[in-house]
């Protein structure tokens, strides 16, 4: 059982974890309808991946999103009842949850084909293709977002996919499934709910990746079960993530991160600041700070607007953190500060545990190596060498994420370097701060390949080269975007009216009227990654030009714009990671 939900005549009991009582009885899904879902989404899997490009699925992909969306102050308040979570978080991951256009635009452009080799040279066309089945097992603390993160790359793909939700949170999965079901094509995506028994016998069935966040006991079983059939993984698993804080630090800052990233989620998150090492020189005003803060802290029901910290998610990870906090007590920690729960909360039937604050930690207590999963703030000290810090935040069996907070860039670099993490917040928490190209990784025993950036999700999609002696011929390379279609469209547009004269090259890469007036020109937005278009008057609102592209230094499409006659002489497009130069600006009436 995870975190002792019970199963009772086939169905899960699921329980508030602030009154115990029980909010609903979910059906398991049985061993015949698991093998059913895996048939059925074999069978659909081949025409989802070449019926539809990528493009396409991610505009199906986005009406369910948006569906969910109708639903969305249902999905938060389901959250808060099966996992504590207090409102404002719970419907911050809501709004996350169904806002995810920027992320699947991105996760299309990750799954593009690649042409490698120079213009005029033996080329070669590497394509993506789906790896089939994909089994997504999704954790409780996140219960929408973490589905949507493994589920919508493997989708993009052209995998089909059944998720299997945490049965802590089986409404609140139920309602990401089915709406990503709804929208869909039959047998592409099918829900699964139940308790590990469940899950093994997906993992088990014919599949082809199974994709978990969980603890890293569960991903090491999965190893297992999945190395006789060779099955891909993608596991992000524990963390004991460390927090290093110098003496030249912004104290007030760090004090704020420190105290709200131990408490964020009721410190249930795998890279929750869980060990955090202050130089011995600023220790002492270092804990007055974060005891000021985390004495304001208002616990209570989730449900209730004025609570910043609910429930732990169960009775069992409520008195797991408090053996940890009293072997550490007993082992020499100073307890600096405990909040006193109001007499409902430590009375009635509710997992709540008191916001603590711990001091004088040292490396052989439990709580320094095992990982925590509560609301404490777990203060040591080191004595401020850059060799001391890197040494501590490493000496752990976890690498998920680290922190290092200092005014001195040059020396955050150097032990960010060090770290053995897979993301580290250097003045920040990475979680809240990454852009959506990094990826999700996580060290030794955090994790075994990796979600989210390119790189991760190109996880879900296997690598094919087709090789040429020769040039990629045009026809061979795929539009997903539709700049590509487009482009091709408009040169044969450009070349048919300059074969009648009413367009002219008026230089290399640019096209012009015949008499040269009307010349786009592009050059550097004000912001990162951004061109500014110059449209002279007269292109649009005359119906002379339609359509104006630009192109990179090695002469790909990066931008289609369609102009009308209402358009503004200045038009703005993003440029795609990568580009070092904007060589070329076309436009031609088609």
């Amino acid at each position: 059982m995870v975190q002792g939900v019970e199963i009772v005549d086939g169905f899960i009991v699921d329980t508030d974890p602030a009154t115990g009582e029980v909010i609903g009885r979910v059906r398991c899904t049985t061993e015949t309808e698991v093998d059913r879902m895996v048939a059925a989404a074999r069978a659909a899997q081949p025409g989802w991946e070449h019926g539809h490009t990528a493009a396409q699925r991610a505009e199906l992909i986005k009406a369910a999103l948006a569906k969910l969306g109708e639903a969305k102050q249902e999905l938060a308040a389901t959250m808060t009842r099966e996992m504590g979570k207090v409102a404002s978080e719970a419907a911050e991951e809501a709004d996350g949850a169904v806002c995810k256009d920027a992320l699947i635009d991105a996760i299309v452009e990750a799954n593009q084909p690649q042409v490698v080799g120079g213009a005029g040279e033996a080329q070669s066309l590497v394509l993506r293709d789906a790896l089939g089945v994909v089994v997504v097992l999704a954790p409780w603390n996140f219960p929408a977002d973490e589905i949507l993160l493994l589920t919508i790359p493997a989708l993009i793909a052209g995998n089909a996919v059944v998720i299997k939700p945490s049965e802590v949170a089986p409404l609140t999965g139920g309602l990401v499934g089915r709406a990503l079901a709804s929208a869909l094509p039959p047998g592409v995506v099918a829900l699964a709910q139940g308790d590990g028994a469940v899950g093994a016998r997906l993992v088990n069935s014919k599949v082809d990746m199974v994709a978990m966040t969980g603890s890293s006991a569960t991903g090491k079983r999965l190893m297992e079960a999945c190395a006789p059939g060779l099955k891909r993984l993608v596991l992000e698993l524990g963390g004991k993530d460390p927090m290093v804080v110098f003496r030249d630090a912004d104290l007030d800052k760090a004090a704020r991160d420190a105290v709200y990233f131990s408490l964020f989620n009721c410190g249930q998150v795998c890279c929750s600041v869980e060990r955090i090492y202050v130089d011995k020189a600023v220790k002492a005003d270092f804990e007055q700070r974060v005891v000021a803060l985390a004495s304001s802290w208002v616990v209570g029901p989730g449900s209730d607007p004025k609570s910043q910290l609910g429930p732990m998610v169960s009775g069992m990870q409520r008195d797991l953190v408090a053996a940890q906090v009293e072997a550490a007590c007993q082992a020499g920690a100073a307890l600096l500060f405990q909040t006193e729960l109001a007499p409902e909360l430590k009375e009635g039937k509710g997992n709540f545990y008191p916001i603590t604050v711990l001091g004088g930690l040292t490396q052989g207590m439990a709580i320094q190596s095992n990982e925590t999963f509560g609301p404490v703030v777990a203060l040591a000290e080191f004595d401020g060498s850059e060799e001391e810090a890197v040494r501590l935040a490493n000496d752990t069996e976890y690498g998920l994420a680290s922190y290092v907070y200092t005014s001195d860039m040059a020396k955050a670099g150097r032990v960010a370097a060090r770290v053995k993490a897979g993301q580290v917040g250097v003045n920040c928490y990475s979680l809240f701060h990454a852009n959506v190209q990094c990826p999700w990784v996580g060290h030794k025993g955090s994790g075994f390949g990796y979600h989210s950036g390119p790189d991760g999700w190109r996880q879900f999609s296997l690598p094919k080269s087709l090789v040429f002696e020769t040039p990629v011929p045009p026809a061979l390379v795929p539009s997903e975007s539709g700049a590509a279609t487009m482009a091709e469209d408009l040169k044969a547009a450009v070349a048919e009216k300059e074969a009648t004269g009413i367009l002219t090259a008026h230089a290399p890469g640019i096209w012009a009227g015949k008499e040269g007036k009307h010349v786009p020109q592009v050059t550097r937005g004000r912001q990162a990654g951004q061109c500014i278009v110059s449209v002279p008057h007269g292109m649009a609102d005359d119906h002379w030009i339609e359509y104006v592209w630009a192109k990179n230094q090695d002469g790909a499409v990066i931008a289609v714009i369609k102009l009308t006659a209402t358009d503004e002489p200045k038009l703005s497009f993003a440029v795609p990671e990568g580009t070092t130069s904007v060589t070329g600006f076309e436009a031609c009436n088609q």
